[in-house]
């Protein structure tokens, strides 16, 4: 039989075809940058201290009501509480002053009884502003967080499921969906609890959208064009929305005018829907010859080229065989074999730590510079450079060892910054960065890795869930960060450890350089095998099915 590359090879590998969708597919993905990171801005929490109402205090006693305290050697006002209230009012009017009659340390202190007045130099209002997260409340902070990612998690659960069963297209749109209209939504939030559970629902959509689109077109294209996309035209997609947030937000300082301005837009997307067409991969393994072939006679038509009279010829001949039912697959399939559930453990091992570092860089990255807006576009631009990197990696280098040593390099920095004098602030910067980009090109690698592994009746179930399992990772960085208060640089070493850790788990995958995609869990049982080292012979062998050809 004629594997699918084999079948639609007299289309040639970027005509007009292939170059809508290839373009389309990435556009679609834009919307994902921003809408991943919006918290670094629509969450973060400006200078704010105690408000004092107005009572009849002397001008010197409003000015020192509020206690100051030294944070990393700078004196500022204290942000949760204030002196008592009624205790300065009693001092100031039997006229006493300040530091003069009173020592002011001496002075009992209360909480915020009457809200909070925030600075208004970076940000004219956030959610944090909005909803009063702080003090008492600032727990709700790294939840709301942590509570986006449980979205993205449990659309990444669900989403792989019912691409396999669906068809990767509508899933694409209706994700595409959720996402932009519960952004829209949110804008009208009256209360934190309703933003969070909006933002649960935009969270369904986020992640999902991406890896609908990544499979989608890693199917329809062939050849070096297929690992253009999926390691480089995907990515580049996903990195231009993130550099497109801090623009946004440098211009749209009010968070509400900010999720108008990057949910709006998303609309002209849905027009895609009739220049997007199904995965054929996916129509012929439904049975759906027919369909399959008349999206292949059209894209022929597009790109000028005559299509054979019948284009999946042996697909054809061999459905009067396929009379009984067909056996249908589902999550089960991912763990039920212990060659597949071996590797699957694996990869959503490497996945869950590359994108706990991911996610933890990236948010960390507010601390790089005072300007929350600078320190945004510099953790985005370095994702150009990272999936260029991983780009070269999947075309030149095999799979297992271009993972293996974005993991390595990540760590490295990591441990090291511990190492760098406080006043080197430049260096702990580079090593960061450095950090970053390694992490991101593990990240672009594994996409393409994960997807080359696995069957077509598998691929999007299987990318779904390490997808799934990587969300766990981003859900707990919120609260990774908040160890900085422990140590500042135990996130670090945490980070570099499971990054390690990963990097000798990745020994045991196979390599899927240059191999052709598996059309069925069958075909991944007949290819080669890697026995694992670390159980006897005499024991049953871990087999680690040799995966194929470049992303899917």
């Amino acid at each position: 039989m004629k594997s699918y590359p084999e079948s639609v090879a007299f289309l040639g590998q970027f005509g007009r075809f292939q170059q809508v969708v290839f373009l389309l597919l990435c556009i679609s993905i834009v919307p994902n940058g921003f809408g991943a990171f919006t918290l670094v801005f629509l969450a973060d929490t400006p200078a704010h201290h105690c408000r004092v109402p107005d009572v009849n205090l002397t001008e010197d006693w409003h000015a020192a009501v509020i206690p100051v305290r030294v944070v990393n050697g700078k004196e500022v006002l204290s942000s949760c509480s204030r002196y008592r209230l009624d205790v300065v009012r009693n001092l100031s009017d039997q006229g006493y002053s300040p530091e003069v009659d009173v020592n002011l340390t001496s002075l009992q202190e209360e909480t915020c009884q009457d809200g909070w007045i925030y600075s208004k130099e970076t940000y004219q209002s956030t959610v944090v502003t909005e909803f009063d997260l702080v003090c008492d409340n600032q727990w709700k902070k790294p939840f709301t967080t942590t509570i986006f990612f449980v979205g993205i998690l449990a659309g990444s659960f669900f989403a792989g499921q019912l691409s396999d069963k669906f068809g990767r297209k509508p899933i694409l749109f209706i994700t595409l969906a959720l996402q932009t209209v519960f952004s829209f939504i949110q804008v009208f939030s009256v209360s934190w609890s309703m933003f969070t559970v909006l933002l649960v629902i935009n969270g369904l959509g986020q992640m999902s959208n991406y890896m609908a689109a990544l499979v989608l077109g890693a199917e329809i294209l062939t050849g070096n064009v297929r690992l253009l996309y999926s390691s480089l035209g995907t990515c580049f997609g996903f990195a231009v929305g993130y550099m497109i947030l801090p623009v946004c937000a440098y211009f749209l300082r009010d968070w509400k005018s900010l999720m108008l301005a990057l949910s709006l837009p998303c609309l002209v997307l849905f027009p895609f829907w009739w220049f997007i067409p199904e995965s054929p991969r996916w129509l012929l393994c439904q049975g759906r010859v027919e369909e399959a072939e008349a999206i292949v006679r059209k894209a022929a038509r597009m790109n000028k080229v005559r299509a054979p009279q019948v284009i999946f010829e042996d697909y054809i001949v061999s459905k009067p065989k396929e009379s009984q039912p067909k056996e249908p697959h589902s999550i089960l399939d991912l763990v039920g074999n212990f060659e597949i559930g071996f590797m699957t453990m694996i990869l959503c091992y490497v996945a869950f730590t590359m994108s706990a570092g991911y996610y933890g860089i990236s948010y960390n990255t507010t601390q790089f510079h005072t300007n929350a807006y600078i320190s945004c576009f510099i953790s985005a631009a370095v994702e150009l450079p990272a999936y260029v990197s991983s780009w070269l990696a999947l075309r030149y280098v095999s799979r297992r060892m271009s993972v293996i040593g974005s993991l390595l390099l990540a760590a490295v920095p990591l441990y090291f910054i511990q190492l760098v004098p406080e006043d080197y602030t430049g260096l702990s910067l580079t090593l960061e960065m450095v950090g970053k980009y390694a992490i991101t090109t593990g990240f672009g690698l594994m996409f393409a890795y994960t997807t080359e592994l696995y069957p077509t009746v598998l691929r999007n179930t299987a990318a779904g869930i390490c997808n799934t399992v990587a969300r766990l990772g981003s859900c707990i960085t919120p609260y990774l960060l908040e160890l900085r208060s422990y140590s500042p640089f135990l996130p670090y070493i945490i980070l570099g450890s499971l990054a390690v850790l990963a990097a000798f788990a990745t020994v045991l995958l196979p390599e899927s350089f240059g191999r052709p995609l598996p059309e069925s869990i069958q075909q991944m049982r007949k290819r080669e095998r890697i026995k694992c080292p670390c159980i006897p012979k005499a024991e049953t062998p871990v087999a680690v099915v040799l995966s194929e050809n470049p992303k899917s």
